[in-house]
């Protein structure tokens, strides 16, 4: 399976009691019905045959790795839990992020040269902005005289690793937050850039300066940050954190890790029942950091893995590192290939987490503006139906089939790595 930007199905966002253990569960009940559904009625999990099957905010795709051929409808777009639930500081809310955001399997390799390196997305920045993707992950290297998005091997850029100037990527990100003047925009940046106020200048140089979060008002001892309503209104829309330290004092660029904690990303990130903090962060339950980064992706990214990896491990996972952080909830949840998944996926986990902590209801769908905590809507409201109009993007996904072998450059890479080293021998 494949999915692409572009030329299929336009994906139009819609709009449990809280308790002392968090435990989330993904249903992947599937419909075995052969009742025909046709021309955008399909609902969440019925059979479809083509993308113009499904609701909106569905798109029509299946999970091989979970030895299920049978497409059905599958969630393509976030929620913006904002849009229902307003008004409440940032860091009650839970966020979907892009690892990787801008290693887009089809992107365009330099000219005359073969890309060589891993791919942990489908489709653009914009494409992933409009799908409701709030927070991006992004590597970025002096390359060329200029900063690139690339992948490395030992800290460095290659041209065989380099996807594009970072100029490019934040143009997307500035055009976005300049048509919706309402979203809030994470960047996460793992930072090798080492010319003198190269990402400062980066940054004013695409424009989004204007949106900046300053590092002065940001809460540095764990307390609340502000309500959304008062970072719309400030246009502090967008939060930027790197992985130097010393940017924070150069660059008035937050050094990361003194203001979130982070569970260990890569295969440890992934291991079931556990969620240890990444050796760079404070302990997840420390409570002397409101935001909490939750990791969960493996080393080696496979495309035909992420559907199974997305569904019911992911929402397990969100329990498990609930409980490390002392009942703190994820704030900002990484993933790769993100409308991968056997039906919901990260989109439905994120809807249950947000439920739970704005409204104490089962989803999101549920929760009921100005209501009292724990009243909830039942049934609740249908994913594919937008509520008020906001929080709708136009984001798309097409399935054209099952990639060859040729189509998935990960699983060739992680073969070569691997397997390379025995014909040296």
């Amino acid at each position: 399976m494949r999915m692409l930007m572009g030329g299929g199905l336009g994906v139009h966002e819609s709009r449990a009691p809280a308790g002392a253990l968090f435990i989330l569960i993904l249903s992947s009940a599937f419909f075995t019905t052969s009742r025909a559904c046709l021309n955008d009625t399909c609902q969440l999990l019925e059979p479809c045959s083509s993308a113009t099957d499904c609701a909106n905010g569905l798109y029509c795709g299946n999970c091989p790795a979970e030895l299920k051929s049978q497409p059905v409808c599958t969630r393509g777009q976030a929620i913006i839990p904002s849009s229902i639930i307003g008004g409440l500081p940032f860091n009650k809310y839970s966020w979907l992020v892009t690892h990787n955001a801008f290693s887009n399997v089809n992107a365009p390799p330099l000219a005359g040269i073969e890309r060589i390196t891993f791919y942990n997305q489908e489709d653009s920045v914009a494409n992933q902005l409009r799908n409701g993707v709030r927070g991006l992950m992004l590597d970025m290297y002096d390359f060329e005289g200029d900063i690139w998005l690339c992948h490395s091997f030992g800290g460095q850029c290659y041209n065989f690793t380099a996807f594009e100037p970072a100029i490019s990527t934040l143009r997307e990100v500035e055009a976005f937050m300049s048509q919706y003047p309402s979203e809030i925009i994470t960047i996460i940046i793992e930072d090798y850039v080492h010319t003198p106020k190269g990402l400062s200048t980066l940054f004013t140089n695409a424009d989004l300066t204007k949106y900046w979060y300053p590092v002065s008002k940001m809460p540095k001892m764990g307390e609340d940050w502000p309500t959304v309503n008062d970072m719309i209104q400030e246009n502090h829309r967008l939060l930027v954190f790197t992985s130097d330290a010393s940017k924070e004092a150069r660059e008035g660029i937050a050094y990361q890790w003194r203001y979130l904690v982070e569970n260990e990303s890569g295969d440890p990130g992934v291991k079931p029942g556990s969620c240890p903090n990444r050796k760079e962060s404070k302990k997840l339950n420390s409570r002397t950091s409101s935001l909490f980064l939750m990791n969960y992706f493996p080393t080696y990214p496979i495309e035909a893995q992420a559907c199974k990896q997305n569904s019911a491990p992911l929402a397990s996972m969100v329990g498990t590192c609930y409980k490390s952080a002392g009942s703190m909830m994820p704030n900002l949840v990484a993933v790769n290939f993100y409308m991968r998944s056997d039906g919901g996926g990260v989109f439905s986990t994120l809807d249950r987490m947000n439920g739970q902590t704005l409204c104490g209801c089962s989803t999101i769908t549920a929760c009921q503006p100005g209501a009292p905590f724990g009243t909830c809507k039942t049934p609740a409201t249908p994913i594919s139906t937008p509520q008020n109009g906001r929080g709708s993007f136009s984001g798309s996904v097409q399935l054209i089939g099952f990639a060859s072998a040729s189509q998935c450059p990960n699983t060739l890479l992680i073969f070569f790595l691997v397997f390379l080293p025995l014909f040296l021998m």
